[in-house]
């Protein structure tokens, strides 16, 4: 069956082409609606209050995609949006408050969501405007890109040093996957200045370069990054969004990014592999729960 309705947290939804494959392996938009509602226990907590953005693609992955900010038109009354204004742009984004909302994004093909390292400030209902109120982060994020002829091993060395580094200034460091073919570091912090996150990640890139040139760089140039792990300290800019944890990514296959233990990346700095299908996340949820929880802590470090 191609089309269902179906009731979802008290809302009936149109749910329609569940049988078209989105992915080259045969994955279908139903699976993919399927992943998100049987991860919606793990996943909605860390997109409370967070805007999002989504990467669609209606034809698949081996078709044409876009980025999506404005909430699209035809959308359900009841989910949730939020004005952001910026000197360049005011986009209605849609929040995602509830699994319903997790559906109807994924019945548009949303296959990827992406959220900025801030949140809506607590009981906030007007414009959010970046420029003149630029709401403080609550998390950082530690972005290792891999460059050509780096290694996993190559990337699980680097979170490993990064991890250290960050524990040195009292910050826990929690391991993902990108879900594509880089590692990253998510922390909880008390909230700070996003321009002040920024500068602390790229200073710590800076030292890593210093002191083990042969694996860090922190330069935007092709040709610095060859063998090298790239740490993406932008990530942290107010204006920026990150793929949220548990989310779907466009590739070969229904890769997820996914929360780790250190222990997963101290093995692949041996050569264990680290990339996981939504088919396994949920398994690895069913297993351990939210392996991510600890940046729901309230009780949170302070930014050095």
């Amino acid at each position: 069956m191609d089309d269902l309705t179906a009731e979802i947290d008290g809302h009936v939804l149109r749910l329609s082409n569940l049988g078209k494959p989105l992915y080259p392996d045969g994955f279908t938009k139903g699976e993919i609606i399927d992943y998100y509602v049987r991860v919606a226990p793990v996943l909605l907590p860390h997109l409370r209050d967070r805007v999002v953005t989504r990467l669609r693609l209606p034809a698949g992955v081996a078709g044409t995609g876009f980025f999506e900010k404005n909430a699209p038109p035809g959308l359900p009354g009841w989910v949730r949006r939020h004005v952001v204004t910026s000197p360049d742009s005011t986009v209605t984004y849609v929040v995602v408050a509830d699994t319903a909302t997790l559906a109807v994004l994924a019945n548009l093909a949303s296959l990827e969501i992406h959220t900025p390292q801030w949140r809506i400030p607590g009981g906030r209902s007007g414009a959010l405007n970046l420029d003149a109120t630029p709401p403080p982060s609550d998390q950082v994020i530690v972005d290792l890109d891999p460059g050509p002829g780096t290694t996993t091993a190559d990337q699980a060395r680097a979170a490993l040093l990064i991890a250290a580094r960050l524990a040195a200034d009292g910050i826990l460091g929690l391991p993902r996957t990108s879900g594509g073919k880089g590692l990253q570091i998510q922390a909880p912090i008390v909230p700070a200045d996003g321009r002040a996150v920024t500068a602390y990640v790229r200073a710590i890139g800076t030292e890593l370069v210093a002191t083990h040139p042969e694996l860090f760089t922190v330069s935007v140039s092709p040709a610095v990054r060859a063998g090298k792990v790239f740490v993406d300290y932008n990530q942290n800019l107010t204006t920026r969004n990150t793929i949220s944890l548990y989310s779907l990514r466009a590739g070969d296959a229904p890769t997820a990014c996914t929360p780790l233990t250190w222990d997963e990346v101290g093995a692949a700095a041996e050569g264990a592999p680290l990339r996981f299908t939504a088919g396994e996340v949920l398994d690895r949820v069913q297993r351990w729960g939210d392996l991510a929880d600890v940046l729901l802590d309230p009780i949170r470090p302070l930014l050095p």
